[in-house]
């Protein structure tokens, strides 16, 4: 079945780079340095980034982020809770839309 999403395009992240390595090299440095430990541990940033990976669905992100919570120590009911909250923020993001139907709706049928 061909698809947009190839998993071995994941490991290709880096040619990227070819277009611009000012650039990549600047998105690298920036991206390892959210990623390294601060306020947050790494295994926490990991579960972070599974979560947001589900709300922008990508697949590349949430094949990398599974292997990353993994790695760090994170368990799968753990990694359920982050896909769940990133869920919850994403439904109530819609929902919270909904006002503006309604607003919308109210108007026009006055």
């Amino acid at each position: 079945m061909d698809t947009y999403y190839h998993p071995p395009d994941l490991g290709k992240f880096a040619e990227m780079g070819k277009g611009n390595p000012e650039l990549w090299e600047k998105f690298m440095s920036y991206y390892s340095a959210v990623f390294s430990e601060g306020a947050l541990t790494e295994r926490e940033k990991a579960l972070i980034a599974l979560g947001v990976s589900h709300a922008v669905q990508c697949p590349y992100c949430i094949d990398a982020y599974t292997q990353a919570c993994l790695d760090k120590g994170s368990n799968v009911e753990q990694m359920t809770e982050a896909v769940h909250v990133a869920c919850a923020i994403r439904g109530g993001a819609s929902l919270v839309h909904g006002v503006q139907m309604r607003k919308v709706a109210e108007k026009l049928s006055m």
